[in-house]
């Protein structure tokens, strides 16, 4: 097995596991599923018709990031609290699935506010301060190729995913500290109860899928970090055999 030891932890590239292989394949059948149920089964709204559909797919989406970048807190903190290197590239691997899911709630927010709205884009509060979380953990992503130390990649990184979440209860509340042109929050207890359900069970397929990208971004990061270190312990052997 690959494997690689730094300071007291052990990073180990793994098979892949039971129930990672199960929800591989239930996750995106479960979001078709629940997508295609209540996009054809829901009545259309009275003032926007049929766009407004599109909430099935906008909402659970931002709740999803939200989630993706509380992970990318917890894991930062953990990483500053125990210096563990599976830590964080658990916050990176959350990092790029919420930047994700946080583009796509920006495109589908543009595509619903057009006919709604009048415009592609308006410096709404929730809109921009939206944005701000977005380019923040683009920023994060990018700080990570900044330095190939990796102690000093991961403790920039923490430093920044946890300011970074910190925006989140701004976009959150964003609705009601300002005067907005988007509506207040979005909850299935805000909503008539036809699309409660459709709220509900979207958001979970959208969490399935999320667990489902950050594990396999995780393996992905995991591999690549045990070759680097791999690439640079053989380095180090050949000019010491020199």
């Amino acid at each position: 097995m690959n494997h690689l030891a730094m300071t007291s932890r052990t990073i180990e590239l793994t098979p892949r596991a039971t129930w990672l292989t199960v929800l591989t394949w239930l996750a995106p059948v479960f979001l078709v599923i629940t997508q295609a149920y209540f996009i054809m089964a829901s009545a259309p709204d009275r003032d926007m018709g049929h766009l407004q559909k599109i909430m099935y797919v906008h909402v659970p989406a931002a709740w999803n990031a939200f989630l993706a970048f509380l992970f990318v807190f917890i894991q930062s903190v953990r990483y500053l609290a125990t210096r563990d290197e599976r830590a964080d590239l658990l916050a990176a691997a959350g990092a790029e699935v919420g930047a994700v899911l946080t583009g796509l709630t920006l495109v589908l927010g543009s595509i619903w506010g057009r006919p709604t709205w009048g415009v592609w884009w308006t410096w709404d509060a929730r809109l921009t301060s939206t944005a701000v979380l977005f380019l923040v953990y683009v920023g994060y992503l990018a700080l990570r190729g900044l330095t190939d130390d990796p102690e000093r990649r991961a403790r920039w990184s923490a430093a920044v995913g946890i300011l970074g979440a910190l925006n989140v209860p701004i976009v959150y509340m964003s609705v009601k500290w300002w005067r907005t042109l988007h509506q207040m929050q979005s909850t299935p207890s805000t909503v008539d109860p036809t699309y409660a359900w459709g709220l509900r069970l979207n958001a979970i397929a959208f969490l399935l899928v999320l667990i489902v990208f950050i594990a396999y971004r995780h393996r992905g990061l995991v591999a690549e970090f045990v070759l680097e270190r791999q690439f640079d312990e053989a380095a180090l052997a050949r000019r010491a055999q020199r």
